[in-house]
């Protein structure tokens, strides 16, 4: 897979202990994508009146990407139309991420499609309509169809060791 590399990193750690390594991160988000395991997701975007909204969502990591699915009129939906700035937390073995950024709505068909296969094969029978998908079913947050897919451009990353084996803070930052 095609993972993005940081521009710069910080270490964040008070302990002394190391920068984390982005590559170790990268394994581990492709590791997930590969197996098609469920990686624990939150969305955070800004409502129009400038306050938090938070969703766990079930995103993919696909080719160095988060990608999002959600209708145009849920919260997130709207939020995003009216402002893709938004974060994505990812709970991995042994790390806990963060990534800030921009969400852009896909409308190639081609990406479209990309995506859905990879959702089919996860078990979403997601199908293009369009510049969107529909389903016989979706979350029970997500909305009624066409469901509109976001891809997450990253900024800047932050990672927090959660395991004993794996210490330390740090950020990193993307072009």
């Amino acid at each position: 897979m095609t993972n993005p590399q940081p521009t710069a990193t910080i270490n964040l750690d008070q302990y002394g202990d190391t920068p984390l390594s982005w590559d170790s991160v990268a394994q581990r988000l492709d590791t997930v994508a590969d197996a098609g395991q469920d990686v624990f997701t939150v969305l955070g975007t800004v409502r129009p009146d400038g306050t938090p909204h938070a969703a766990p969502v079930g995103a993919l990591w696909i080719d160095g990407s988060w990608y999002v699915v959600t209708g145009a009129d849920t919260q997130k939906g709207r939020n995003l139309a009216a402002n893709p700035a938004c974060t994505l937390t990812a709970r991995l073995s042994g790390i806990d991420v963060v990534f800030t950024g921009r969400a852009e709505r896909v409308t190639d068909a081609g990406e479209l499609e990309r995506v859905a296969g990879v959702y089919r094969a996860q078990g979403w029978p997601a199908e293009v309509s369009g510049d969107a998908f529909t389903a016989p079913f979706t979350a029970p947050s997500g909305g009624p169809p066409p469901w509109n897919l976001y891809r997450v451009a990253t900024k800047q990353a932050v990672g927090v060791g959660s395991a004993e084996d794996v210490n330390g803070a740090t950020k990193w930052t993307f072009a």
